[in-house]
């Protein structure tokens, strides 16, 4: 996916992006560039494949109607180079992001990204995401939190739902089905009060499958939840 057809894409969907927008993306993939080469942030260097593999696929939620240009509270666990928040936050920059990453040199690629796209309302910590799930800081601020490959929903579901407010939303990207996954994350789900209200099956333009899932935070999590670090992998609930 060249720029243009990612720009034409877009404008199919109705989002014209101006001028600003569309350098932002240039100067994002060339950072993500230089910077893959200190530090590891990606597999996929080629311009069209960041393209349609990282800028397109990160805007899912936006494409698909889930999120809108409004200010409201975003989390983003294990970003890595800023996947999916940041594109939306190009988009939409009325979004307030907030990232959370286990790496420092990621935290401080974001940083000094941030400052060149000239992004405003975004802010990054360098933690675990169960340590931060403790914190009143962060437990139950964020409206929606998004996660792009970070884990299976039975564990994903504990390192996320504590953060969202009541009725908030954890939107979940995959690159494939997740019928299976979200058979064995039920008893997560119930045990933290929330419930998934859409699971869909879609396609990237060149074929690839993805899909998206959202689920909503129906009670206060359980103060147990999330458990100490690492916790959550080695025993899923």
């Amino acid at each position: 996916m060249t720029p243009q057809t990612f720009y034409e894409q877009l404008e199919a969907y109705g989002i014209a992006l101006t001028d600003k927008q569309k350098k932002q993306f240039e100067r994002y993939f060339d950072l993500l560039v230089e910077w893959n080469q200190k530090i590891n942030l990606t597999a996929i260097t080629e311009k069209h494949e960041v393209y349609l593999k990282h800028f397109y696929d990160s805007i899912a939620p936006i494409l698909q109607g889930k999120i809108t240009n409004e200010p409201i509270r975003i989390l983003d666990i294990g970003a890595g180079a800023g996947f999916p928040s940041l594109p939306m936050k190009i988009i939409f920059p009325n979004l307030e992001i907030t990232i959370i990453d286990s790496l420092n040199k990621r935290i401080q690629f974001l940083n000094l990204l941030a400052e060149a796209l000239e992004l405003t309302n975004v802010h990054f910590f360098h933690g675990r995401a169960e340590d931060f799930g403790q914190d009143k800081a962060f437990r139950q601020q964020f409206d929606i939190v998004t996660a792009r490959a970070v884990a299976r929903m039975q564990v994903l579901a504990e390192l996320t739902i504590p953060f969202l407010t009541l009725n908030g939303r954890l939107i979940a990207l995959k690159a494939s089905a997740a019928d299976q996954e979200l058979d064995q994350a039920k008893h997560a789900l119930t045990t933290l009060f929330a419930q998934v209200i859409e699971s869909k099956d879609y396609e990237l333009p060149n074929g690839d499958p993805r899909n998206i899932t959202i689920v909503e935070k129906k009670k206060e999590t359980p103060k147990k939840y999330p458990r100490k670090a690492g916790i959550p992998n080695k025993k899923p609930l």
